[in-house]
C-alpha cells in the first residue's frame, strides 16, 4: 500500500495564502474602524443629551416643551432657501476645480452629489466624500482620485475660512471667548484629549514616511494621485470665481444661522459679534461629529450662556437649528437619491 505524503506548497501557494491572512486581518481591522467611528459619535451625542436634561427639573422641561410650541417657525422656512442656495453654489465651486484637469460635470450631478454626501456623513464621518467622488466618476467618468482631491481641496479651503471666522470672532468677543473657554469647557479633558490626538498623528506621519509596508507604498502611490486634485486650486483661470462662490457659500451659512435666532425672542436681540462666536462654536460641533448629534445642542446652550440666555432657551434653540438643519439635509439627499439615476438614465 502507497504511502501517501502531503506535498510541499510552493511559495507561490505559501505567499497568496499569507496575502488572503493579511487582507482578511486587514478587513477585521476596516470593519472595526469603521464601527467605532460610527457609534463613538453617536455614544457621544446621547450622553450629552442624558447629561444635558438629567439636570433639568420638570418645570425646565415642560418651558423647553414651550419653546417649540411658540416658535415663529417661519424664520426656518426662510433659513432653509438659504442653504439650499449655498449648497447650489458649492456645487456650481466644485465644476472650476474639474474643469482646470479638463473634466466636465454636469451642475445637477455636483448638487445631488453633495446632497447624498451630507446624509451620508450622518453615519459614517467624512463617507460623504467618497460618495462624491464616485458619483462623478459613475455618471460624468470622472477619475476617483481626481474628483476626490478636488473634494480635499475644497475642505483645506474651508478649514481656512473656519479659522478665519475663529479669529474674528476671538478678535471681536475676547472676553466673552475666554470666559466660555476657562469655565464652560472641561479643559483638563481637552488637554488630554489633545495630547492623545497629537501623539497619534506623530505616530501616523513616522509609520507613512519611514514604513516599508505593501500597504502604506499603496497608499502613498494613491495619496500621489490626489494631488492634481488638490493643487487644482492654486493653478485655475478661474481662481476669483472659485473664491467668490467660497465666500458666498460661508456667507449663506452664516446667514442661515443668523435668520434663525429671530424664532424666539430673546435670541433675536443678540448682537452680530454674538451671533459670529455661536456660529463658530456650532460649526466645530458639526465638523468634528457626525454631523454635531446631541454635541451641537449642547454647546450652543453653553455659548449662550455667556450672552445671558437661559440654559433652557439656548437648549432649545440649539436643537431647532440643528434639526432644521438635518430635515434640509435628509429633504435634498433623499431627493437627490431618487432623482440622481434618473437624470442619467442614459449613461
Amino acid at each position: 500500500m502507497k504511502k501517501h505524503w502531503p506535498r510541499k506548497k510552493n511559495n507561490a501557494v505559501a505567499a497568496l495564502e499569507a496575502a488572503d491572512s493579511v487582507s482578511f486581518s486587514q478587513y477585521i481591522k476596516r470593519q472595526i474602524g469603521k464601527w467605532l467611528s460610527i457609534v463613538l459619535p453617536i455614544a457621544l451625542g446621547f450622553f450629552l443629551i442624558f447629561y444635558t436634561y438629567n439636570k433639568f427639573t420638570p418645570a425646565q422641561i415642560l418651558e423647553i416643551e414651550s419653546y417649540f410650541k411658540n416658535a415663529n417657525y417661519s424664520y426656518l422656512f426662510l433659513a432653509a432657501g438659504i442653504a439650499v442656495l449655498g449648497n447650489a453654489s458649492r456645487a456650481y465651486r466644485w465644476k472650476f476645480s474639474l474643469e482646470h484637469m479638463g473634466y466636465q460635470s454636469s451642475f445637477r450631478n455636483n448638487f445631488m452629489a453633495i446632497s447624498i454626501g451630507y446624509v451620508l456623513n450622518l453615519t459614517v464621518p467624512k463617507s460623504g466624500e467618497v460618495s462624491r467622488a464616485l458619483i462623478v466618476k459613475r455618471y460624468d467618468n470622472i477619475p476617483f482620485d481626481k474628483g476626490f482631491g478636488s473634494i480635499v481641496a475644497e475642505r483645506i479651503v474651508d478649514l481656512f475660512v473656519l479659522l478665519f471666522f475663529m479669529v474674528l470672532a476671538i478678535f471681536l468677543q475676547f472676553g466673552v471667548v475666554k470666559s466660555f473657554i476657562l469655565d464652560k469647557l472641561p479643559m483638563q479633558q481637552l488637554a488630554v484629549f489633545s495630547g492623545l490626538l497629537i501623539l497619534c498623528l506623530a505616530a501616523i506621519i513616522l509609520i507613512y514616511r519611514y514604513s516599508k509596508s505593501v500597504y502604506i507604498c499603496t497608499l502613498k502611490e494613491k495619496i500621489a494621485g490626489l494631488k492634481e486634485g488638490v493643487f487644482s486650486i492654486l493653478h485655475m483661470k478661474k481662481k476669483g470665481a472659485y473664491f467668490f462662490h467660497t465666500v458666498l457659500i460661508w456667507f449663506s451659512y452664516l446667514l442661515t444661522f443668523y435668520v434663525v435666532f429671530f424664532v424666539f425672542p430673546e435670541t433675536s436681540t443678540l448682537s452680530i459679534s454674538a451671533v459670529i462666536t455661536s456660529f463658530v462654536v456650532g460649526s466645530i460641533a458639526i465638523a468634528f461629529t457626525n454631523s454635531g448629534f446631541g454635541s451641537y445642542p449642547f454647546l450652543i446652550s453653553k455659548i449662550l450662556l455667556v450672552y445671558s440666555i437661559a440654559e433652557t432657551t439656548g437648549n432649545a434653540f440649539g436643537w431647532i437649528v440643528w434639526t432644521s438643519q438635518m430635515l434640509v439635509v435628509l429633504t435634498l439627499g433623499l431627493i437627490s437619491f431618487l432623482y440622481l439615476p434618473i437624470f442619467n438614465r442614459k449613461k
